[in-house]
């Protein structure tokens, strides 16, 4: 199939998959006499595999360790992938942390100001923005930075 059929068939654009295969996560296909990308049954799984790792969040180097471990299967079974998959979603825990920590964040500004007032300056989330200690940004533990 050629790469708009590839495209359509997974749900991609043309750019993204060339964008795959610029970063090596998707092989080069073989040029038909025609000179045009021809693609098979393993570039449209590959490319499956790609779309539903980044659907689940995951980053280009996670994707990149999980189709090594799938072109090298048989060195580890499952343990390796198991072992990723641990990570990522230890990385997601932490996430729902800090996101759970501003909705509180956020959730205590709001209850500063619970109906609309005329002027801007009795706002209470303005208040609060202005008086709000902001300490200096932890460092991120996740995956993305």
């Amino acid at each position: 199939m050629r790469i708009g059929e590839l495209a359509t068939a997974t749900g991609t654009t043309v750019e993204t998959i060339r964008y795959y295969e610029k970063e090596g996560l998707l092989p080069a296909p073989e040029r038909g006499l025609n000179n045009y990308r021809s693609y098979g049954p393993l570039q449209l799984e590959r490319l499956r595999l790609i779309r539903n790792c980044r659907a689940l969040d995951m980053t280009q180097e996670e994707i990149r360790a999980i189709l090594s471990l799938a072109d090298n299967h048989q060195n580890g079974g499952c343990g390796p992938i198991n072992e990723l998959f641990d990570e990522h979603i230890a990385h997601v825990d932490e996430r729902i942390a800090e996101l759970t920590q501003l909705k509180t964040q956020l959730t205590e500004l709001r209850q500063r100001c619970l109906s609309a007032r005329p002027d801007a300056e009795d706002c209470g989330i303005l208040h609060g923005l202005s008086e709000m200690q902001v300490e200096e940004r932890q460092e991120r533990h996740t995956h993305l930075g």
